[in-house]
Formats: C-alpha cells, structure tokens, sequence
C-alpha cells in the first residue's frame, strides 16, 4: 500500500500539478530510476517525478564521475524508464558536453523527447545557460536548470563540495536562479546547498525547486535511488538516508521515502547543511 498522499495509478503527472502541488504545499517526491524494474517499483509507491540521471555512470557503470555518460546511453536509459511509468513525470539528463553549443542542446534534448520519450530535460549550469533554456522553451521542451552544486563540473569546482556557503556565493545562485525563470526553465533542481538557501530559492520562485542537499524548505526531494536504498560502497552522504533499513523490501523502502517526503519528515536537520 502507498505510504504517501499521491495513488499509485492516478492520471499522469505534468507540469502544471507540479506547479500546483508547489501552490498548495503539497511536497514533490522524486528519485532516480535507469530501468523498467526499478521504474516500475517507483511508479507503483507514487514518486511524482522520476530522473534518468547521468549519474548512471556511477551508479551503474562504476565510472569515477558522470562525465563520460553519452547521449545514447542516456537515451536507452530513458526508454528503459519510460517503459515502466505510468504516473510519474520523467525527466531525463543531457550529459556532459552535450549541450555546450545551443544547437546541440536543441538536437540532444530533442532525441532524448522523441527516442527516449522523456517530458522534461534537465541540464547543468546558470546565467550562461538562459539562452538554451530559452531556445528549448520555444521549441516545446520542458527544462529544469539545476544549480548549486553541479556534478558535470566537479573538475572545475575541486571536487563535490556545498556551495552557496557564504553571502555572495549565494547571491550568485539566487540571481542566477531567478534569470534561468525568466528565460523559461520551467523548474529548478537545486544540490548541495544550505538549507537557508533552499528555502530562499523556494521562496521567490514561482516555479517548484527540487531539493538534494538543500535542506527540507524546497518544493521537493530527490535522491538517487541506489543511494536511498543502501546500495553503494562507501560513506553515505550526509544529504542521504538509507530507507532500505527496516523496510523489508525495495518497494517498502521506496514508499516509506515517498511518505517522508510527503509529510515533511525528510530531509531532517541531521541530512542539511
């Protein structure tokens, strides 16, 4: 049985109840899926909002970073996903350097709509992206910016860091943030970040702002699933829990996820920063 406010089959997820349930307050449950099981699983615990993330080359191909993720091999995971969702909204991601050029953000995210059927592209960056973000707007593509803490540019950063941490860092990300709006982005993925950044994104921001590592005043939560589940070597990140514990099955792990989130008791203050 679903632990969380959404049922399991309702009609399909889109865009304008994501901006709804960010009206009304109603907080959005999001993961990570890369295949038709796990895709399933997530749909059947009602997960409003499932990413087909680059990080699949970590979680699934045991690369070091997501750099060297393809755009094909995000298209097959996408079409694996989109296989077994029938509610949840999808989202996928345009990988590393796939979008550098507005022409190849055009044609990359178009591929990833038509043969991978997502409903929404994701991409990494900020006030140098409002043009592509614009460009894909008016082609009919749905986007979703996200910034803080950006993996593809873990090099350029010095590694997976927080970032907004003191008063003009942060600056920069709200203002960056409010000019990838105003260019269409239609939601905002927001990573490693304080939680008083967080709920200050969310706060003026019309569109709904989802939250990893960016404490428990966004519109949303994500987490990669495998992480969620307690399924990779080493030390859990801070922003993480493992719901796997004490659930008794994947799919009992995966609604107990979606019932915190719903009720707002995840992320807890141990899981900020």
């Amino acid at each position: 049985m679903n632990s969380g406010n959404a049922a399991p089959y309702d009609k399909p997820v889109t865009l304008s109840q994501l901006r709804r349930m960010k009206t009304e307050g109603e907080a959005i449950a999001c993961l990570t899926a890369y295949d038709y099981a796990f895709s399933t699983v997530l749909d059947r615990a009602g997960v409003d909002l499932i990413l087909v993330g680059d990080s699949l080359g970590m979680v699934v191909q045991g690369r070091e970073t997501t750099l060297p993720v393809t755009v094909d091999e995000m298209i097959y995971h996408t079409r694996c996903v989109a296989a077994g969702r029938r509610r949840a909204l999808l989202m996928a991601d345009l990988p590393f350097m796939s979008y550098a050029a507005e022409a190849d953000a055009l044609v990359n995210a178009g591929r990833l709509v038509k043969e991978g059927g997502a409903h929404m592209i994701k991409l990494e960056g900020a006030d140098e992206l409002a043009g592509t973000v614009a460009a894909l707007s008016a082609t009919g593509i749905p986007v979703c910016a996200h910034i803080g803490l950006q993996p593809q540019m873990v090099h350029k950063m010095g590694g997976y860091r927080v970032q907004g941490k003191d008063t003009a860092a942060a600056d920069r990300i709200l203002q960056a943030a409010q000019g990838l709006q105003e260019a269409g982005a239609d939601a905002l993925l927001v990573e490693c970040v304080p939680a008083s950044l967080g709920g200050a994104l969310t706060s003026r921001l019309e569109i709904p702002v989802i939250g990893i590592g960016a404490g428990p005043s966004c519109d949303g939560q994500i987490l990669v699933l495998q992480d969620m589940l307690g399924m990779m070597p080493g030390r859990m990140p801070r922003f993480c829990k493992d719901f796997m514990a004490g659930s008794g099955s994947v799919q009992g792990a995966v609604e107990a996820y979606v019932g915190a989130v719903k009720r707002g008791q995840f992320p807890a203050e141990e899981h900020c920063y």
